[in-house]
């Protein structure tokens, strides 16, 4: 079982945040997590559901990822 502390940002308006990069290690995290489950047989269930809910973990990071990294390259006005 993983454990991850996420910092919490409070913005200007009293909304909590979390940083983006915290996220997408924490889908990472837990798409790991499930795989090494069922690869040493901890979870019990469908191999393949638990691999394609893995994968859209991953994709989510990664879409995630790219989003951040645009709003970043995005030219300041």
């Amino acid at each position: 079982m993983i454990q991850v502390s996420i910092p919490l940002v409070p913005s200007a308006d009293g909304v909590l945040l979390i940083p983006a990069d915290h996220v997408t290690e924490l889908l990472r995290s837990l798409a790991a997590d499930w795989l090494h489950s069922t690869d040493s047989g901890e979870m019990r269930g469908d191999a393949q559901t638990v691999l394609d809910l893995a994968g859209v973990l991953d994709q989510l990071a990664d879409q995630i990822d790219v989003e951040c990294i645009g709003f970043a390259s995005a030219p300041r006005q």
